[in-house]
């Protein structure tokens, strides 16, 4: 029997008390491990100290985590974020060159929010940092003031892209997601692929044909209660299957090496 994929999970950078932390969300592990059915590996945040090119010989996919923090603005030529809004300089340090260096590689790579959002920044794509401040936009932020359950309920419905991943993977024309985030995708990366659009044509998904595995964003969050929703299981399923197949592939490469 083939060994679990062994999937890394992006981490925050964060100060708690005195000490600074790397933290994954239970919610995203979870996922990893129950619907993806691999081990989830949490991937600091160290940028000055880790290369990509010596993780990806050990993983056998990647997971962008969503985050409270936003993309520096620079990154993507943007204007000045407003004061007060979070940073993760490490984690950004951490993850654009990884996720080029990851799609380069063939390692499977699935973006949700955050993650979704470095995937377009890596590639050469820019932000919307208050989508509702767009003209013609919708609001997408949760409203925080509400248990969880509700700020992760459904929000709004989805345009799935016909004949694309999404598609393939059985999703019908039109699902209904989750929706907590403030910034937004305003110029996609050149060759990226649009999945999934909301009612106000902000884009929601996105795939990279260029890749030589699986590699794909949604703006949304299907870790969320993923079992219990088939469309997000499906996700978190297909990207499972790609973290398998590597394994084999790889599994198959050491064999004759050594054989």
């Amino acid at each position: 029997m083939s060994r679990l994929p062994l999937i890394g999970v992006t981490a925050c950078s964060k100060q708690v008390g005195l000490h600074a932390y790397h933290i994954s969300g239970d919610k995203y592990v979870r996922a990893v491990a129950t619907a993806a059915k691999g081990l989830p590996l949490i991937i600091p945040s160290l940028a000055d100290v880790l290369d990509p090119a010596n993780i990806f010989d050990g993983l056998d996919g990647i997971l962008f985590t969503g985050s409270p923090s936003n993309i520096e603005p620079f990154h993507y030529d943007g204007p000045a974020s407003a004061p007060g809004t979070a940073h993760d300089s490490a984690r950004d340090q951490t993850t654009l060159p990884m996720l080029r260096a990851a799609i380069a590689a063939g390692v499977p790579v699935l973006g949700i929010c955050r993650g979704f959002q470095e995937m377009n920044v890596a590639f050469g794509g820019s932000l919307h940092q208050k989508v509702h401040e767009v003209p013609g936009m919708m609001d997408h932020c949760e409203d925080d003031t509400q248990p969880l359950d509700i700020q992760y309920g459904p929000a709004h419905a989805v345009a799935i892209s016909p004949n694309g991943v999404l598609a393939s993977l059985g999703l019908p024309p039109t699902i209904q997601v989750n929706s907590i985030h403030s910034q937004g995708i305003d110029r996609l990366a050149p060759g990226f692929q649009v999945e999934a659009t909301a009612p106000d044509g902000l884009i929601e998904g996105f795939s990279v044909p260029a890749g030589k595995a699986f590699a794909l964003g949604v703006q949304w969050h299907p870790e969320w209660q993923v079992s219990s929703n088939p469309h997000y299981l499906a996700i978190f399923q297909a990207f499972g299957n790609a973290c398998r197949k590597r394994v084999m592939q790889r599994d198959a490469d050491a064999a004759s090496t050594y054989a």
